[in-house]
């Protein structure tokens, strides 16, 4: 898969897509599980993602179970392009927790960082990637979504 199709993802995208199967967030996965787009994914972003998903609070709001979460964690992780972080830029971002999600982007050479944060990561800009919304997303690559 050439580069245009490649992508890393906040976790804001991950809760959002577990929490509600209706909206762009899970439609995006489900074009990652269909492998119409590459998830890149670092091993400190991936250690983020389980943490945040098997959080409490978090598995109450998505209605998983840990055994639900561990299945959908596995599932992705035979799905991701490993990103080996050679570099690191810090500090780039207002949050410290963002930038795992910076440094898989700009070392994976991915065109689009996916979030809901955009301002956030306005200076994503500076290493060639794309910042948008699961919508913006779609448009970008120009993929169409099913509505129902």
């Amino acid at each position: 898969m050439d580069k245009s199709r490649r992508i890393v993802v906040d976790i804001n995208i991950l809760v959002a897509a577990t929490r509600s199967r209706q909206g762009p967030s899970f439609a995006l996965m489900q074009f990652v599980r269909t492998r119409r787009l590459l998830m890149c994914c670092s091993p400190a972003l991936f250690l983020e993602y389980e943490d945040v998903l098997q959080r409490a609070e978090q598995r109450a709001a998505s209605g998983l179970s840990v055994k639900d979460v561990d299945a959908i964690l596995n599932e992705l992780a035979a799905l991701l392009e490993p990103v080996l972080t050679h570099y690191q830029w810090r500090p780039q971002l207002r949050d410290p927790a963002d930038e795992m999600v910076l440094e898989a982007a700009a070392n994976a050479r991915v065109d689009v960082l996916v979030t809901y944060n955009l301002r956030d990561f306005v200076p994503a800009k500076r290493f060639g990637i794309r910042v948008l919304a699961p919508e913006q997303t779609f448009n970008h690559f120009d993929i169409a979504i099913a509505r129902n």
